[in-house]
């Protein structure tokens, strides 16, 4: 399906009507930028920013976790403000890291996966943190292919969590779709099943693994058995940085270590932050993004 999008450009003083799910805009930044939409490969309309660099040919293109937008995640407001722990109940706002990624030298691409943020509803309204999505990164690049402007930049990958394993899988599925991209930035990888066992094993349900397993299987017809970017790792070749939690309570420090050995790529690297609330995974580029744009900087010269 061609890219066929459309485009509105927003000036900093402009004053939104309507949000994401979290408080972030790029006006409160003082960006530039232009609501953009676009179609996912099989066509479901995706929203998004793309926020401009003046002189620069370096494009980073951003996708978010599971339950996220584009703009961040209103952990601290309630229900989200309980649901997640000690640790991640604080507000997070992706914001800071486009700004970040502006000023050091980089157009910006964020756009909602569907069924979140702005972007279509499909599916049924199912995610499946893979297959579904992975259509959507896939998307993302032919859009900015088909765009004059855009279609020659050096183009980057800053994919978290949902994003990240999307990806993997979008790399096993349409190889031919990454044939320009020069990097990636993958943290807080998971694997499906991991992650099941230990939520539930952490509220006293760690009996049920199978049943709930096999409940999955039922709804979406994908059980989280078969979602490990283990598997899809052997077919990302790009240079890859990753990074996770070391006492993540919905993951182990095995599983992405597993993925990190299966990633194909030559160049590669990864580093463990010491602390036990995944938030400080989400955030950890604002706060210190030196390694990560170090890594941009390396690819995308």
């Amino acid at each position: 399906m061609p890219a066929i999008a459309s485009r509105r450009s927003c000036r900093v003083s402009a004053t939104p009507v309507d949000r994401p799910s979290s408080t972030g805009w790029p006006a409160e930044a003082e960006l530039e930028w232009e609501d953009v939409v676009f179609p996912s490969l099989d066509g479901v309309p995706l929203e998004g920013w793309f926020i401009p660099r003046e002189g620069s040919d370096r494009l980073v293109i951003c996708a978010h976790p599971l339950g996220f937008s584009r703009a961040g995640f209103p952990s601290h407001l309630e229900p989200w403000k309980s649901a997640f722990g000690p640790g991640n109940d604080y507000e997070l706002n992706f914001i800071p890291d486009y700004k970040t990624l502006h000023e050091a030298g980089y157009n910006v691409l964020a756009y909602d996966f569907r069924n979140f943020g702005h972007s279509g509803a499909a599916n049924g309204g199912l995610q499946s943190n893979n297959r579904f999505e992975a259509r959507d990164v896939v998307g993302s690049l032919a859009y900015v292919r088909s765009r004059t402007e855009l279609a020659a930049m050096k183009v980057g990958l800053f994919s978290r969590c949902m994003g990240a394993n999307a990806t993997f899988r979008a790399y096993s599925m349409y190889p031919d779709a990454f044939s320009d991209v020069r990097c990636l930035v993958a943290p807080l990888l998971l694997s499906a099943r991991v992650a099941l066992e230990r939520m539930l094993g952490g509220a006293g349900f760690g009996e049920r693994v199978d049943e709930a397993v096999e409940r999955q299987r039922q709804i979406i017809g994908t059980p989280p058995d078969e979602a490990s970017p283990v598997e899809w790792a052997a077919a990302v070749d790009v240079p890859t940085l990753t990074y996770g939690v070391r006492d993540d309570a919905i993951t182990r420090p095995s599983d992405l270590e597993a993925i990190y050995a299966a990633i194909a790529a030559s160049d590669k690297d990864m580093f463990w932050i010491d602390s036990a609330a995944r938030w400080d995974g989400y955030t950890w580029f604002q706060r210190r993004p030196d390694r990560i744009l170090a890594w941009f900087d390396r690819f995308l010269r």
